[in-house]
């Protein structure tokens, strides 16, 4: 399962969607050490998605979570600041990490590197870009990485389901909320549109993509998911 998100055009939002997965499955060390494997798959998708790019004018990039069901393991990997939220046990539990200019170590990571972040209506990267870490964005790549931080969680039958989902989601909705919205409803389609509808009603001002995914732990594990995008 994957959400990206896009900033300066789809572009890089439709690159990651046609070939990240097809290069983790493609990669040798899928089985034997997936974490390994991911991390090369996001940034071999990245550096393939900026030789693409050698004619384009403008700059194009995309946040992305991916989240990975392995047996009884699950596997979210995040490079942005589109977030991964499960249900365990009735709690909301955020299972990545937004990527923002303003942590501190991401800014003392851009700062190492030569660059700088600085307040212009939000913390950006070179005064640019409000994320810390992106596929694209050829013209702060020194900068803004597409390493992604892994998480893994155990699939068991506490784990009810997991939401990811854009910024656009999460400017106005809190993990808590989110989880409590759509516990009762069993259909995740239905659950997507519900979490994007209710963002759009509290007023956000960014693209709100969702997919959210049950868990059918009576079935070994087994999942099925839906998304909706505003």
């Amino acid at each position: 399962m994957e959400h990206s998100r896009g900033h300066g055009g789809v572009r890089a939002a439709e690159y990651v969607k046609q070939n990240l997965f097809s290069n983790l499955i493609k990669h040798p060390k899928f089985i034997s050490d997936t974490k390994s494997a991911i991390a090369d798959a996001y940034n071999h998708t990245d550096s393939e998605f900026l030789k693409s790019e050698n004619n384009q004018n403008r700059d194009a990039g995309s946040t992305a979570s991916t989240a990975i069901l392995f047996g009884n393991r699950l596997l979210v990997a995040n490079v942005g600041d589109s977030r991964a939220v499960i249900c365990r046990g009735g709690n909301a539990i955020a299972v990545s990490r937004d990527h923002k200019p303003d942590q501190s170590d991401e800014r003392q990571r851009i700062e190492n590197a030569g660059g700088f972040v600085m307040w212009a209506g939000t913390w950006r990267v070179g005064g640019v870009l409000a994320v810390s870490r992106a596929f694209g964005d050829r013209h702060l790549k020194q900068y803004v990485v597409a390493d992604p931080e892994i998480q893994e969680e155990k699939i068991d039958n506490s784990l009810e389901f997991l939401i990811l989902a854009s910024d656009g989601l999460w400017d106005v909705v809190s993990n808590e909320e989110a989880v409590a919205m759509i516990k009762p409803i069993q259909d995740p389609e239905q659950a997507a549109k519900q979490l994007m509808q209710e963002a759009y009603q509290r007023g956000s001002a960014d693209n709100i993509t969702c997919v959210v995914v049950r868990f059918l732990v009576n079935q070994g594990g087994s999942s099925r998911n839906a998304s909706a995008t505003a």
